[in-house]
């Protein structure tokens, strides 16, 4: 089996457009996800370029804008139009909901997919308990203890040593995707996991 490590954001654009696509992947090849939540916006301060709204007007709009149209429709990823409207509140709270799911058992596969589309397709606010709650409940899930727990300090610990560990491999966007320590940035990389996992490509990351 391989080892398949997914950091992510729950407000992350291009983790909602590959989603959908990268399960497929992992469930084609009889794997399973180790899921990862971090804090994007405190990686990228450390390892990124700088956050996309201190690009140029034109680079923003590209990268921000004119690409992620082309590949939600490549990926068949239904998207609003602009940006959600609560892209910029805490982040915290779905991220401590995921990683807290995981520490109760709960396969959040499909959560994590459903809080992505819910952003980036009816404009959902994921930093609104009740909003994150009948995302939860629409993927099946009692959500009630998992956000109860999502902002404690042991699942907010757990969220930091993520985020810590995403630093220090040099993870520096969502999503972020290491097969058996090989690291893949980004879902314009998925066809690329998906060889890895049929036949490892040769070489090896890190460098020295």
């Amino acid at each position: 089996m391989a080892k398949i490590e997914y950091f992510y954001s729950a407000h992350s654009a291009y983790a909602y457009i590959g989603s959908a696509k990268f399960m497929e992947i992992v469930r084609a090849a009889g794997q399973s996800i180790i899921h990862k939540p971090f804090d994007l916006r405190a990686a990228v301060a450390v390892t990124g370029p700088g956050p996309t709204n201190g690009l140029t007007p034109q680079r923003r709009a590209y990268f921000s804008g004119r690409e992620i149209e082309r590949w939600a429709e490549a990926r068949g990823a239904a998207i609003m139009q602009g940006h959600p409207t609560h892209h910029n509140n805490g982040i915290a709270l779905s991220n401590g909901m995921l990683i807290a799911g995981l520490e109760q058992g709960v396969n959040i596969g499909q959560l994590a997919h459903g809080m992505l589309e819910a952003h980036w397709r009816d404009d959902a606010d994921l930093d609104d308990r009740d909003t994150l709650s009948k995302i939860g409940k629409a993927a099946g899930i009692d959500p009630v203890p998992l956000l109860d727990a999502a902002i404690s300090p042991e699942i907010q610990a757990i969220y930091d040593a993520n985020t810590q560990e995403a630093i220090a491999r040099s993870v520096f966007g969502s999503p972020t995707y290491f097969i058996d320590g090989d690291m893949f940035y980004g879902q314009d990389h998925l066809e690329l996991i998906e060889r890895a996992l049929a036949k490892p490509f040769s070489g090896r990351w890190p460098r020295d």
